[in-house]
């Protein structure tokens, strides 16, 4: 009866050690960019710039298949 029990116990612990050891952090994390750090003086200048462009023209867009439909069944 110990013999089971201590076959059992042995597998239990494994299977937690193992549990336990996969889900704190195996994987190396990503080390994020930091972003380069802009003066208010430059950052300003370029939203004034971005305001001084000329609009960009629109562009045709395609008709979708729905409204070709629709389009089809009014005439």
């Amino acid at each position: 009866m110990s013999l089971i029990s201590d076959l059992v116990q042995g597998v239990v612990d494994g299977a937690l050690k193992d549990i336990l050891r996969k889900t704190t952090g195996t994987s190396k994390r990503t080390r994020r960019r930091k972003r380069a750090a802009t003066s208010s003086s430059s950052a300003t200048l370029r939203q004034i710039e971005k305001l001084l462009r000329p609009a960009r023209k629109q562009t045709s867009r395609k008709r979708t298949v729905r409204s070709r439909s629709k389009v089809r069944r009014r005439a």
